[in-house]
């Protein structure tokens, strides 16, 4: 896609009008959006710093950044990747190459959890989480973030991932709260949890291949469920029991179509599940499960 449009002398505005419609002809999701996020980190300009600025016209170095970022985009790196960093239930979240980029219809997790903990009482009481394949921090930093007496462990066979979230908790003032853990999903911390909630790996890895690009820029071991997505479920079932206290919860993300295997494996393994919470888009995404009553 030509970047003509993106040149030393052209105006603010200009330039993203150039890059909305170079993302809008390359089918990009949402290319005004992306054009703006790209233009203000390439300037170094808030959403409202940027809209002032629409007027001033660029230099031969904010060009060739903000045409370098274009590139990048249009090679369907994702946009979060590009600015290392991501939003999510409000938090700003840095992430790497090793983590998954958090996205927003993981935040029905946070909700799914809140209203199991709002049923049982105040949120100021105390409380232990564990996140189970944490990546970023993204659900277990949302959760403390929300109930301040809670504390809580996040885990995950990623080093690597698990620098980042330490990182994300420091830099949010939650590290005090918080401690994180590397093993996987069927060798999961000691127990005593009052709310458990893990956004496993999903995918067949057959269906890897053809997933959008920039989701198959995420690391395979957060995307890889096995042969058929439900590897990881199967472990966490394993392990669910001896996790959750009595009356404690657990709150899995969803892939499309997987209700009802995932509902199968919990309840094997003698937990009773309810239906799922829908995300934004109607698709069944937060399956709550608890130790039998």
């Amino acid at each position: 896609m030509s970047l003509a449009g993106v040149a030393a002398g052209v105006s603010v505005e200009a330039a993203r009008r150039a890059l909305t419609e170079a993302f809008r002809d390359a089918g990009l999701d949402s290319p005004a959006l992306d054009a703006r996020l790209l233009a203000g980190h390439a300037l170094g300009l808030d959403h409202t710093a940027i809209a002032m600025a629409a007027a001033r016209v660029l230099d031969q170095r904010e060009a060739e950044a903000l045409a370098a970022l274009a590139t990048r985009r249009l090679e369907r790196e994702p946009v979060a990747r590009i600015l290392g960093s991501k939003e999510f239930w409000g938090l700003p979240l840095r992430i790497t190459d090793a983590t998954l980029v958090p996205r927003p219809e993981t935040e029905t997790l946070v909700e799914a959890a809140l209203a199991a903990i709002d049923a049982g009482g105040p949120r100021t009481r105390p409380l232990q989480i564990a996140d189970l394949g944490t990546g970023t921090g993204a659900l277990l930093l949302a959760l403390l973030s929300e109930l301040p007496h809670a504390s809580g462990v996040g885990t995950d066979a990623s080093e690597a991932a698990l620098a980042v979230a330490r990182d994300n908790a420091q830099r949010l003032g939650l590290d005090a709260r918080a401690r994180f853990v590397a093993c996987d999903f069927g060798s999961a911390p000691a127990g005593g949890f009052d709310l458990v909630v893990s956004n496993p790996p999903y995918i067949a890895s057959g269906d890897i291949a053809a997933l959008a690009p920039e989701v198959r820029r995420d690391p395979r071991l957060a995307l890889d469920g096995g042969s058929d997505g439900l590897a990881c479920y199967r472990a966490i079932a394993g392990v669910a029991r001896r996790l959750l206290k009595p009356t404690g919860h657990l709150i899995v993300e969803l892939g499309i179509n997987q209700e009802a295997a995932v509902a199968a494996l919990m309840q094997a393994q003698g937990l009773t599940t309810q239906p799922a919470r829908a995300d934004l888009a109607g698709i069944p995404r937060a399956l709550c499960v608890h130790p039998p009553q």
